[in-house]
């Protein structure tokens, strides 16, 4: 099977070595070409031409913002050609989209799983997030956020930028920062979907799959029903105070996530759009990844968007 290697070396914590054994071990069952990405949105032009090109089959290895990049890619190539399965592999801090899988977070060992799967054929079919915000569209795979944790991801990427790992350490530290701040004290957000809407919102996220993102080892789940075979839930913060917010940051943590209703929020569950607006513009992201600060994303559901090799 012919097959497309994609590696992010700015997106990676997996050493050369690490890499060399991945790249050995697909190498051994596929028609394997590798391409390492030189500049931002390079994983989504190669995703993108990769049917053109003849393969059948496209693996990635680096963090959420790769993936996102391949996804989008991938269902932008020409509709007229089988569009190519994909298999993911985790290089990322987080790799939040790969976890929720259930793929390994060892790279070499997610290689044997994925290797294993493509011979016994195993895949799965699931729907994705697709944001309209008046610029251009944009599929996302597990959570588009307004407000405070895309004002997180803009900080890190400063810091990155700074020569900074993005470590969960570091988004720890930047969120605590802003929130200490005041920054995040902005209800300035309308938050629309299943004939409800609430107004004086903090900040609002949008997810495709549980959990929103981890801290280390740890899954924080604001939406915990959420799933890749449903709608789009939501979680909307409507308080700011230090001792609501730390409680309900607090219930994230715990295995069952955060009820369903609760003091100082609201949810919104298996729907098939919502809607997000702000009274100026806010920060906003997808899939760890910044986009600049937008006025109003619509966000809707596809059911069985993409096949997953896993």
């Amino acid at each position: 099977m012919r097959a497309l290697f994609v590696v992010n070396p700015k997106a990676t914590t997996t050493t050369s070595r690490s890499q060399e054994v991945i790249e050995g071990a697909l190498r051994s069952e596929l028609d394997l070409t590798t391409i390492v990405t030189t500049h931002r949105d390079h994983a989504r032009e190669l995703a993108r031409s990769a049917a053109e090109h003849g393969y059948r089959l496209v693996i990635s290895l680096g963090g959420d913002g790769t993936v996102n990049e391949v996804v989008n890619g991938l269902l932008e190539a020409p509709s007229h050609l089988p569009r190519p399965r994909y298999a993911v592999l985790p290089g990322g801090s987080a790799n939040v989209f790969i976890r929720s899988l259930g793929v390994p977070g060892d790279p070499v060992e997610a290689t044997g799983t994925v290797l294993r799967a493509l011979r016994e054929g195993s895949e799965r079919e699931i729907g994705l997030g697709l944001v309209d915000d008046g610029m251009a569209d944009r599929y996302f795979t597990f959570c588009a956020g307004f407000g405070w944790d895309a004002d997180v991801v803009q900080r890190v990427e400063d810091e990155r930028g700074n020569g900074r790992r993005a470590t969960p350490a570091l988004y720890a530290e930047v969120a605590m920062k802003l929130f200490f701040q005041g920054d995040i004290r902005d209800p300035s957000l309308t938050v629309s979907g299943g004939g409800t809407s609430r107004d004086n919102v903090y900040f609002a996220l949008v997810t495709n799959t549980s959990p929103w993102t981890y801290a280390g080892a740890l899954p924080l789940q604001p939406t915990p029903a959420s799933r890749f075979e449903l709608g789009l839930d939501a979680f909307a913060l409507t308080h700011s105070s230090t001792a609501v917010t730390g409680w309900i940051l607090s219930q994230m943590f715990f295995p069952k996530g955060l009820p369903e209703e609760g003091e100082g929020y609201l949810t919104w569950h298996d729907e098939a759009s919502l809607t997000i607006t702000s009274d100026h513009p806010r920060a906003f992201q997808i899939d760890g990844e910044y986009l600049g600060d937008r006025e109003q994303v619509n966000c809707r559901s596809l059911p069985k968007a993409l096949r997953i090799v896993c």
